[in-house]
């Protein structure tokens, strides 16, 4: 899966030092997982962040779970 099929995502080494962020912003798609992780809510992470969306938030979880799968190798027996 390739950064393109995630338009709402961006990595720029100039930008939080290349680490995926919410295009347009400088808000990391770790502290977004971390803000989840710890109780909030998507509206509450909008109503606090008022330049993100809700398509943001899920975007940034989405390539989150992308980022996070791997292919399963099983050994030949």
């Amino acid at each position: 899966m390739t950064l393109a099929c995630f338009p709402r995502i961006a990595v720029d080494p100039a930008i939080c030092g290349g680490r995926p962020i919410v295009a347009g912003t400088r808000v990391r798609v770790s502290d977004i997982l971390e803000m989840l992780a710890g109780g909030a809510s998507v509206d509450e992470i909008v109503a606090d962040f008022p330049y993100l969306s809700e398509d943001d938030v899920r975007a940034a979880l989405a390539y989150a779970a992308a980022m996070a799968g791997h292919p399963v190798v099983l050994a030949a027996e």
